[in-house]
């Protein structure tokens, strides 16, 4: 169903941004077509659109490269898309002082381009090609650097952001504006732009390793993949990461990353060999599906969490549930995958109740629609009546990303 924007509606916009057109059947938000889209290149732009959209009592959806457009729950409505798409330099990489500072439609993969030159990182996994910075931090992505060099809430160190109304909010980092009482990039991230339109961000980076080597071992059970990550995750050899690849059917992996200097990274390669056993295999490059989500088109995408020790409990529980699995063993985070949506609720019925069990949870991150229709997309939230706090006061007509998020904000 399309939202009918009137001319004066249009024009006001219009007025705030040169680019501004008719939503259409290609800029779906999953499954909800916009009634206009604008896409503005500057901060200062994206403020003045927020401006017109409050005016006209707007709702708006922020985009960058639609990569993760299907996360979460459909909008209730979608008058505005704000897509930042043409917001993507890289500002600055300070190499000295270990920071870059990026526009909100920056490529992940650009900004990795532009610090492997001045041999430096941000340690944020492209778990879905083409992500921007802003897409990440609005979704919370992470893949295996999550080990060693925590998630973006560990590497955000300053946000550039415009509320619902327009007003430019600036936090953490080189501040102009501070917004006193709330840690703005700590609600930012993970909030599917329900709170704001994050338009810079500001990171802390690290430098690249000397080398990096992989230690593969394939499992044939719960128990294995188990006893294999807890033996690396308890030695001294300081692994960068350890994954699984685990298919519903089938033989799966457990694969470590070494990184660091030539001499003490061999050393250790040859301690996780000895642990994981004579069937272990060493490369350079990364195994297949490193750093990448398990789910294709159509199927059903999950975010599992679980203290580590669960581990052996929530493999066999996929195995049965016919889930594939793929992730930080070493964290305790994995992300499944089923392909067949009838068996989509049962599967996440399941796990939730293994993963509780371990204190953890499973979210549903991506899914058909019928299946969303079906289950509890997010499960319990025991901070849910904090988190409409924090939406009624950021966000108090409920016009950015309306139903999105967890408790339909």
């Amino acid at each position: 169903m399309r939202t009918t924007i009137d001319r004066s509606t249009r024009d006001a916009v219009a007025s705030a941004c040169e680019d501004v057109r008719s939503g259409g059947e290609g800029d779906l938000v999953d499954g909800v077509v916009p009634g206009l889209v604008a896409r503005p290149s500057s901060t200062e732009e994206v403020s003045e659109v927020m401006r017109a959209a409050a005016a006209h009592g707007l709702t708006v959806v922020p985009q960058g490269r639609r990569t993760k457009i299907t996360w979460g729950m459909p909008p209730s409505t979608v008058d505005l898309v704000v897509d930042v798409s043409a917001m993507d330099r890289v500002l600055e990489h300070a190499a000295g002082e270990l920071i870059v500072a990026a526009q909100a439609g920056a490529r992940l993969s650009d900004v990795r381009e532009t610090l492997a030159a001045g041999g430096q990182r941000l340690a944020i996994d492209e778990t879905v090609a083409g992500s921007t910075i802003g897409g990440a931090l609005a979704t919370n992505t992470s893949g295996p650097s999550r080990l060693v060099t925590g998630t973006a809430r560990d590497l955000l160190i300053g946000v550039t952001m415009v509320r619902a109304d327009g007003v430019v909010a600036k936090a953490g980092g080189r501040v102009v504006k501070n917004v006193a009482g709330y840690d703005i990039g700590k609600l930012l991230i993970g909030s599917l732009g329900t709170l704001g339109v994050v338009t810079e961000a500001l990171f802390r980076v690290h430098p690249l390793p000397e080398v990096q080597r992989w230690v593969t071992v394939e499992t044939t059970d719960a128990a294995a993949v188990h006893d294999a990550v807890h033996a690396v995750v308890h030695s001294q050899a300081v692994p960068a990461a350890v994954e699984v690849d685990l298919p519903a059917a089938g033989k799966g992996t457990v694969s470590v990353l070494l990184a660091g200097q030539v001499e003490g990274v061999e050393g250790r390669v040859r301690t996780v060999s000895g642990l994981l056993g004579p069937g272990s295999s060493t490369a350079d490059e990364a195994p297949a599906g490193w750093a990448a989500y398990p789910w294709g088109e159509g199927d059903t995408g999950l975010k599992l969490t679980f203290v580590l020790s669960g581990l052996r409990d929530v493999v066999a529980a996929a195995h049965e549930a016919g889930v594939d699995l793929r992730g930080s063993a070493g964290t305790g985070v994995l992300h499944g995958a089923v392909a067949d949506p009838e068996r989509a609720a049962a599967a996440v019925e399941r796990l939730r109740a293994v993963c509780a069990r371990h204190g953890g949870t499973v979210v549903v991150v991506d899914a058909p629609a019928s299946v969303k229709q079906s289950l509890d997309v997010w499960g319990p939230v025991p901070a849910l009546d904090l988190m409409r706090r924090v939406k009624d006061r950021f966000d108090p007509d409920h016009r950015l990303s309306p139903g999105r998020f967890v408790g339909g904000i």
